[in-house]
């Protein structure tokens, strides 16, 4: 942008404004009639915006595969229903934590708050049990292997596990275990 001068940026950029019109027009008369130019004003365009849709030009890139994600909680609420909170991810973006933090999704109990690895896969505090669509995350690490060897295999460390693989779309159902089963 710092080449394109002012000047021909100004050029590209057609600019209809309405004319004024006085105001006893204006405020509640039954006799205002728009002029021409105030009732057709047409659209800003701007050429850097547009799509390129000369024939030698590449394709737009389709978009990412989605991975939609949904987080039941580790308790019942008063009515007895589980909470579910959701999100989605770019599939082979990002690692389930990342994910988590950023949808502001409870991921830690109190002593997963006050210690944790911070996502070298070391402490177990961050456990989630893959309730369905485990096979659109990553196979399990050697530090999950290590350290959930007498676990189920539902269970994952989301600071291990990658959603998706840059390939796959779906749902996936996450629960979040509460500390004491951890």
């Amino acid at each position: 942008m710092a080449a394109t001068s002012s000047a021909a940026l100004f050029s590209v950029l057609p600019l209809h404004l309405p004319t004024a019109t006085p105001a006893s027009a204006r405020a509640g008369s039954s006799h205002y009639r728009p002029t021409r130019s105030a009732a057709a004003v047409s659209p800003i365009r701007c050429s850097a915006a547009s799509p390129d849709l000369s024939p030698g030009a590449p394709a737009p890139a389709p978009p990412k595969p989605q991975i939609e994600l949904e987080f039941v909680g580790p308790k019942p609420g008063a009515d007895g229903s589980y909470p579910v909170d959701r999100a989605a991810a770019v599939s082979g973006d990002k690692l389930l934590r990342d994910v988590m933090v950023e949808n502001k999704i409870e991921l830690y109990a109190l002593q997963g708050k006050l210690m944790n690895c911070g996502g070298g896969g070391s402490c177990g505090t961050c456990i989630v049990e893959i309730i369905d669509g485990k096979e659109l995350l990553s196979p399990r690490t050697d530090a999950e292997n290590r350290y959930l060897k007498k676990k189920p295999e539902s269970w994952r460390l989301t600071c291990q596990t990658i959603v998706g693989n840059k390939e796959n779309s779906g749902k996936v159902v996450v629960q979040r275990l509460p500390q004491w089963k951890k």
